[in-house]
């Protein structure tokens, strides 16, 4: 194949010979392993032979456990113990079933796993009943797609290209699956820039968590992003992803590369945190936008109520309808003390820039990351820019260890038009950001000034005290009713609202603002909540003068005496 495009064009075809045996919707149940199991068998073909010797030998010698040997031989840490591969596999048709179980029961177990999360043996007897066992395994074994002829980067494309694929002839949402490779990028870029001293020292090995990492797109783009700085450096990358296929996609990824397929694991990152305790130098991750979080509803709740700030979510939760935040702070109880610190980037919809008023668990949370000087930047992306989605997202990047000039204060970079349309689409995705604009994006969060497009302030500027304004209660002759130490009462129908600015008196705005209104108002201070919201999209609207009123009467007399003109035609007739 000339290309990685081509290849999972021709990859996609093989879904062809599954029509009318198929459903479109389970086409990926076919695909999807088939995919992965040839890429196993081209990288592990060169060694074949010399596995299969030396398990001939290691057995003679009665040695317990193999599979490090093997495993060794093989030059991966994973191995196939069979004596087929695809090849053999097409040379005997009669037996095919028979011949490819043989087969992935010949993996090591780490390997082996991937195939049974996919549930592959189910599509073995469905293909074989259907007469299409052979037919597709003959079409996988035509191509080679060994990482010398399809990279790991390439082949991570082919796999998001299928799963897109896959995902909008069964009307399901990809973007679940792989965020955008730019997008990606992006972040990468933001999360490394100030540390490129720290990464590029010779033999540097850093860590970096994914908690919603999909099939891994994130980590990788990392690792190669790290490899450029310096390729001296290692990153040990973790994730956790709660898709059992795109959890086997990832395993088997990292394996393919000769990293630690453990430090992979299913699950959900917030009821079953494989990773507890641990702490990272970097992490990243695109968690589900807008999704809620009922089924994990009861683990979340018992461990805010009886861990508070000694476990994840002590700040506060969210509303059920959209557990976003809920993942922030996951990650943030997973960064290294401030000594070493940790940074983060993570992908958001508009809701966790404002939703819920002060004293709600989304504004208590906003407020304990502001207040400990935790949120560094929130970059607005262009709209239509995710496969699932084409609304506006933005990226919030959170650490422990901002530099001196920027404590105590937080960048918005107003990126929306920074973008190029896209020759077609792809589902909802119809724009992309070039290399030219990542860079730009970049150098304006590095440059760490004022512009047309960046905007800084304090911390204490997206903060807020909510007061309440009563008005007193009367009677119908509009006299003040007072209750028994001669206080007067408060109306509640006439009970109103104010967001004072922290950096305001409140005493001073309550003169200034309310007083000149209602002079009889005052404020219950027993009822003030700090806030904190960032209202992001006002600090960089720009306001479209408006049309002189002469050119808008102007127009309307025109169009007033079209009208007179057709209607006096009309009569004519």
């Amino acid at each position: 194949m000339k290309n990685f495009g081509e290849t999972a064009n021709f990859i996609w075809s093989i879904a062809e010979l599954l029509r009318g045996d198929y459903k479109q919707s389970e086409y990926g149940r076919v695909i999807l392993p088939f995919t992965i199991l040839r890429r196993l068998d081209c990288v592990l073909q060169p060694a074949k032979e010399k596995v299969l010797e030396k398990l001939a030998h290691v057995r003679k010698m009665k040695i317990q456990n193999i599979d490090p040997i093997l495993n060794k031989e093989a030059g991966y840490k994973f191995h196939n113990r069979s004596k087929y591969d695809f090849d053999k596999l097409i040379a005997d048709p009669e037996n095919i079933a028979a011949n490819l179980r043989a087969y992935i029961n010949g993996f090591s177990d780490n390997a082996r796993e991937i195939f049974e999360h996919f549930k592959l043996d189910e599509q073995i007897t469905r293909l074989d009943d259907a007469n299409l066992l052979f037919m597709v395994t003959k079409q996988f074994q035509e191509i080679n797609i060994h990482p010398d002829k399809v990279s790991n980067n390439h082949m991570g494309y082919i796999f998001e290209e299928l799963i897109r694929k896959f995902s909008e002839i069964s009307n399901e949402t990809a973007g679940e699956h792989f965020t955008p490779r730019e997008v990606i990028r992006l972040m990468v870029n933001i999360l490394f820039l100030n540390d490129r001293d720290i990464l590029t020292r010779e033999g540097k090995v850093e860590t970096m968590y994914d908690c919603c990492a999909g099939t891994s797109g994130m980590l990788s783009i990392a690792e190669e992003y790290l490899a450029e700085l310096n390729p001296n450096a290692h990153l040990e990358v973790f994730g956790q992803e709660l898709n059992p296929e795109s959890y086997a996609i990832s395993k088997a990824d990292q394996m393919v590369k000769g990293h630690e397929a453990d430090n992979i694991k299913l699950g959900n990152s917030l009821s079953n945190d494989h990773f507890a305790g641990s702490k990272y130098s970097y992490m990243l991750t695109n968690p589900p936008f807008g999704v809620e979080w009922k089924k994990v509803q009861k683990e979340v709740k018992r461990e805010h109520e009886e861990l508070g700030f000694g476990g994840r979510f002590g700040a506060g939760l969210p509303r059920i309808s959209d557990g976003s935040f809920l993942f922030l702070l996951h990650l943030i109880s997973k960064m290294r003390p401030t000594d070493g610190g940790s940074r983060i980037g993570i992908v958001f919809n508009g809701s966790p820039l404002f939703s819920g008023g002060a004293g709600s668990g989304e504004s208590n949370i906003r407020k304990w990351i502001i207040e400990n000087d935790m949120l560094e930047a929130i970059i607005a992306l262009p709209d239509q820019l995710f496969y699932n989605t084409g609304i506006f997202t933005y990226l919030w990047f959170v650490t422990n260890r901002k530099p001196d000039n920027r404590k105590g204060k937080i960048q918005l970079i107003n990126a929306v038009s920074f973008y190029e349309k896209m020759s077609k689409s792809l589902g909802n995705k119809r724009n992309y950001i070039t290399d030219d604009q990542i860079a730009e994006i970049t150098r304006i969060y590095g440059d760490f000034e004022e512009g047309e497009y960046s905007k800084i302030f304090d911390n204490e500027d997206y903060g807020y005290n909510r007061i309440t304004v009563e008005r007193p209660l009367r009677d119908q002759n509009g006299n003040i009713i007072r209750d028994s130490k001669g206080q007067p009462k408060p109306d509640t129908n006439l009970r109103d609202y104010e967001n004072v600015p922290l950096k305001e008196d409140i005493r001073k705005y309550f003169e200034r603002e309310v007083l000149p209104h209602v002079p009889d108002a005052w404020i219950n201070k027993t009822k003030t909540k700090i806030g904190y919201e960032i209202p992001m999209t006002m600090h960089f609207y720009k306001y479209n003068q408006l049309r002189p009123l002469s050119d808008i009467k102007s127009d309307i007399s025109e169009i007033e005496n079209l009208i007179k003109q057709i209607t006096g035609s009309i009569l004519e007739l």
